[in-house]
């Protein structure tokens, strides 16, 4: 009688193996022109925050503190049109890079718009939301993400507002002379309180509700360095993306975007980097807040 053990053969399904790779490696979620885009745009508007809260609040000390830091006011308003120049770059940088993929991976702005991993809101995205507040009510599960949520999406267009509203009306006031060669005089100084107001909220908004959002969440606290590395662990992908995860198991791509990590001393100096950016957004918070409360004007 022959022996079973080298008769029967264990299949192990490709799923599985899949699994056993990716334990090793972790899941590419950001192009590395994408982690370029959000660091620039990251020093960019940490500058423009600087720069213009110590412009907007140059009666407080701490603005004159920072006044001085920059070289004076004068110096502090060339650094603030300097970073906003650049903004303008990254977003010109990301619509060409947008162009370029529609050519290459989507071959339609249909494809490209209303896809799965489309960044406009969809009938999904409510439905996300509604059972958001379920799971944190305790009436529901945690809803299962793709590759974008909706806070996420929110995020993402807030920059077009932001370049839209706060940089039409900076250039405006930049180029003032120009612009009153046909339009009323009258309109600089709505725009300087659209450009003022503006920037203030978006400069509450990123340092409390995008960092809380990205950051501070129990799953990510005290620190989300994905959108610095381009990577996540893969325990970490399937759990917060699991709809994602899932198509491309059955796609079979996930192999594609499962790669080494990063060796310790890279992970250091983005964890310096960030760490920076957080203490200098909380800061920056702290002195508006103390601004408003005790000298606003």
């Amino acid at each position: 009688m022959q022996d079973a053990s080298h008769t029967a053969e264990v299949v192990v399904p490709p799923s599985a193996l899949t699994e056993v790779v990716a334990e090793e490696r972790q899941f590419l979620r950001f192009s590395r022109l994408n982690r370029i885009l959000h660091i620039v745009m990251i020093v960019s508007f940490m500058s423009l925050a600087l720069t213009g809260m110590t412009l907007k609040f140059s009666y407080t000390g701490w603005a004159v503190i920072l006044g001085k830091l920059f070289g004076g006011f004068e110096s502090a308003g060339y650094i603030h049109r300097l970073a906003a120049v650049l903004m303008v770059g990254i977003f010109v940088a990301h619509i060409a890079n947008l162009v370029q993929r529609k050519r290459k991976e989507f071959g339609s702005w249909k494809a490209l718009l209303f896809g799965p991993d489309s960044m406009l809101f969809n009938k999904k995205d409510w439905q996300d939301f509604v059972g958001n507040i379920k799971w944190f009510l305790g009436k529901g599960p945690r809803p299962k993400y793709g590759r974008w949520t909706y806070w996420e999406k929110f995020d993402y267009f807030a920059v077009f507002w932001g370049i839209f509203v706060i940089g039409s009306t900076g250039f405006m006031l930049w180029f003032s002379e120009f612009f009153t060669h046909f339009m009323p005089g009258q309109l600089l100084n709505v725009a300087t309180i659209i450009h003022s107001d503006e920037a203030l909220l978006a400069v509450g908004f990123i340092f409390t509700v995008h960092f809380f959002n990205t950051h501070l969440r129990p799953e990510k606290f005290p620190m989300d360095i994905c959108v610095f590395s381009g990577r996540m662990d893969f325990e970490e992908f399937k759990r917060d993306k699991p709809l994602e995860y899932e198509a491309l198991l059955k796609s079979g791509e996930l192999e594609k975007y499962l790669v080494e990590p990063y060796p310790p001393i890279v992970i250091r100096a983005i964890r310096v980097f960030g760490w920076t950016a957080l203490t200098i957004g909380f800061s920056i918070v702290v002195w508006i807040i103390y601004a408003m409360l005790f000298a606003y004007r």
